[in-house]
């Protein structure tokens, strides 16, 4: 409602401009450059507060990263540690979103490096409740001990550029049941909101592993932290569902209308 009364405003300034020519041209530019800038600045304003989401169709997402991208799978019937991950890496998204991964380091030599491995069912893959065939991050374990010790993480998600929303599905190794938080971040590193969710893990491959997201409707998240209540358990999260701005807001488009149309007058004064 106050964007439409400033423009309003803003349009009979423009008409009674137009009476008298010679004034006209000397306001004209300053009324599009007050224009402008009122008309942004009032679409810069966030409606509400950040969100908290679980279910990943909520997020309406136009962008992702499947952690196939990485080139790196493990395959768990043929180890090969040239698989392991760094504990720090860089992705991109299939949108072109640059996104850097943080996991903790773990001093212990049991523990392995973060990898890549495919769910399913023996021997095509690792049996998780994800759905059949997701690639999985996951943090890292001691395969020779049950339930296994692994890597609690957090696992840490920065976004090169601020984006409107995030999430993807976690569970934890050895775990029936959990809790599950998120927090995300703005690009100064101030928390936007803190959540948290229960969780399930089992063997069943049906999709149920719970999924944490969050979303704005500006996009001022930089950072998100996924992390569990279990220590000394290893997290597992699959492909990341992202929510970007594509087009252009609807008062930005109207600031640009407002332009070419003054622009027109003008023009067509002058002749």
């Amino acid at each position: 409602m106050k964007t439409e009364n400033k423009v309003l405003k803003l349009y009979n300034i423009f008409q009674s401009s137009l009476i008298n020519p010679p004034i006209f041209f000397i306001k004209f530019p300053f009324f599009l450059l007050t224009s402008w800038f009122l008309i942004l600045s009032s679409s810069t304003l966030p409606v509400k507060a950040i969100t908290f989401i679980t279910e990943r169709a909520m997020l309406a997402e136009n962008d992702q990263l499947n952690w196939s991208s990485l080139g790196q799978i493990f395959n768990p019937f043929s180890p090969d540690p040239s698989a392991f991950l760094p504990n720090t890496f860089s992705a991109i998204s299939t949108g072109g979103t640059g996104i850097n991964v943080e996991i903790p380091f773990q001093s212990s030599p049991q523990i392995t490096p973060p990898f890549v491995f495919q769910t399913s069912s023996p021997p095509f893959g690792i049996p998780t409740n994800f759905a059949d065939g997701d690639l999985i991050l996951f943090t890292g374990f001691n395969p020779a001990t049950f339930p296994a010790v692994g890597n609690a993480g957090p696992i840490t998600i920065n976004f090169d550029s601020p984006v409107k929303g995030a999430g993807t599905q976690i569970a934890v190794d050895d775990t029936l049941q959990f809790e599950a938080f998120i927090s995300a971040f703005d690009k100064e590193n101030n928390l936007l909101g803190a959540f948290s969710t229960n969780g399930t893990s089992s063997l069943v491959l049906d999709n149920s592993a719970v999924f944490l997201g969050v979303k704005s409707d500006i996009p001022e998240i930089s950072k998100l932290v996924f992390s569990s209540s279990i220590p000394q358990r290893a997290l597992g999260i699959n492909n990341l569902s992202i929510s970007t701005v594509t087009v252009s807001e609807p008062s930005t488009i109207m600031a640009i209308g407002i332009l070419g149309f003054g622009l027109f007058l003008g023009k067509k004064r002058k002749c």
